[in-house]
């Protein structure tokens, strides 16, 4: 083959890429035209009214703007694992930029923060005085698990320490966090994520956000576990307006016929004989309890409901005891009401099974608190959406398919735009 020809196939093959380059800048141009910011490959017209409905628009610049969206978008793909690679895959931005946004970029996250907290508390407050049901402030804790690094690691994740898991029944290493929902009439959003760094107890953060509720237009109800039923909770919560129900460790001091006696004592002297207890079902579940009324150290006066499932009567590991500081409740109120508790747990499976709680690789505390905001973010959108008020689950699968389609939207458009096949593809790549 002739050196001309070979210089002539070089020469085309190199015009066919200007040619392609050409287009494609050429398709940009036109795009940012006629197509507005909040509908270009990065980007999802939803998710920005969803920011603009909470007026967030108005206070972050663009800049900040489009971080967030590209994050929220990230979250509702598919092979999502909260790293900064799944940000850039959705972002115009490289990874380690996005990583600073979280990191040590200057924006003011407790404006969003802040912004979360008062639409929880406006969608709360406003179905408790619509529908006259209680409002329920729910309390527990998870650990977000990760791999204990090496002692020679120049740049350890920052905050992490090991925590005794309940549920792994040993210590587990990873991030801890209180985790504080509202929830009423089926309704529940997360308010606070805080992150537990043993530089202020887990009693003083669920007080200090007990002080910055409002009280609620109805008889309202805090409940927790047997971690958070304490004197100085307790009275903060009754300062906010809502009384506790909370489980209460077997070894708790009662005070019955004026006599100083440990709970799970007290049971395995009346569980001798049925007659003091009476079989309630609840949750198409039946149980043997029996109920006291006296008070606790530091407690005045309390209902106690003491609890045995019906095929374990009499077993001391089957005992479980529950506080109510509303002695006006019966004993289905008290257990009924206490069963809403367990949509915390179910927040928790949501966090780590879609929203990466556990996967997220961020090593810095101040990041982590962002990302952990951006996640609360994502399941408020979930349950409430545009308004019409449904399950994370469903919302959650309505949001990813609304994106799935902005984006092929998109890409139609920009077939219509470009007769370049490579052109187009380079595009939606």
């Amino acid at each position: 083959m002739s050196k001309f020809v070979i210089l002539h196939k070089k020469k085309d093959t190199l015009n066919r890429s200007c040619c392609i380059m050409k287009v494609t800048k050429q398709t940009l141009q036109h795009l940012r035209k006629k197509v507005p910011l909040a509908n270009t490959i990065h980007h999802s017209a939803f998710i920005y009214n969803q920011l603009k409905k909470l007026n967030l628009c108005k206070f972050y610049p663009n800049r900040v703007i489009n971080h967030l969206i590209s994050i929220l978008i990230s979250i509702f793909i598919s092979g999502y694992h909260g790293k900064t690679t799944d940000f850039a895959k959705n972002s115009s931005c490289h990874r380690t930029t996005i990583a600073h946004f979280l990191n040590s970029g200057k924006w003011d996250d407790s404006l969003l923060s802040d912004t979360l907290k008062r639409s929880v508390i406006e969608i709360i407050y406003s179905e408790a005085a619509r529908t006259g049901k209680p409002v329920f402030c729910i309390v527990d804790d998870t650990i977000a698990s990760k791999t204990k690094p090496s002692s020679r690691a120049l740049h350890p994740i920052e905050d992490a320490y090991f925590h005794q898991s309940h549920l792994k029944g040993k210590q587990d290493y990873g991030h801890q966090a209180v985790a504080v929902m509202l929830s009423c009439n089926v309704i529940v959003l997360n308010y606070a994520f805080v992150m537990y760094n043993k530089s202020i107890s887990k009693i003083d953060i669920v007080e200090n956000i007990a002080k910055e509720l409002p009280v609620p237009p109805v008889m309202s109800y805090f409940l927790c576990d047997c971690w958070y039923t304490s004197e100085k909770i307790i009275n903060t919560f009754a300062g906010r307006g809502f009384h506790t129900i909370g489980a209460l460790k077997t070894n708790r001091m009662l005070y019955p016929f004026g006599f100083k006696k440990k709970l799970n004592e007290f049971a395995a002297l009346l569980s001798t004989t049925r007659s003091h207890f009476h079989l309630v079902t609840v949750k198409k579940q039946k149980y043997y309890v029996y109920r006291y009324e006296g008070n606790l150290n530091g407690i005045e006066n309390a209902v106690v409901l003491l609890s045995y499932p019906e095929k374990a009567f009499g077993n001391p590991r089957a005992l479980r005891a529950f506080l109510s500081t509303d002695v006006s409740l019966s004993v289905n109120e008290t257990l009924s009401y206490y069963v809403y508790r367990w949509s915390i747990e179910i927040f928790f499976r949501q966090c780590k099974n879609k929203l990466a709680l556990d996967s997220y690789q961020i090593r810095s505390a101040q990041g982590i608190r962002r990302y952990w905001l951006l996640m609360s973010m994502a399941h408020f959108m979930c349950v409430t959406r545009t308004g019409e008020f449904c399950s994370f689950e469903k919302g959650y699968q309505r949001i990813r398919s609304t994106i799935q389609t902005e984006k092929y939207q998109y890409l139609f458009q920009c077939a219509k735009e470009s007769n370049d096949f490579h052109a187009f593809m380079k595009l939606a790549g």
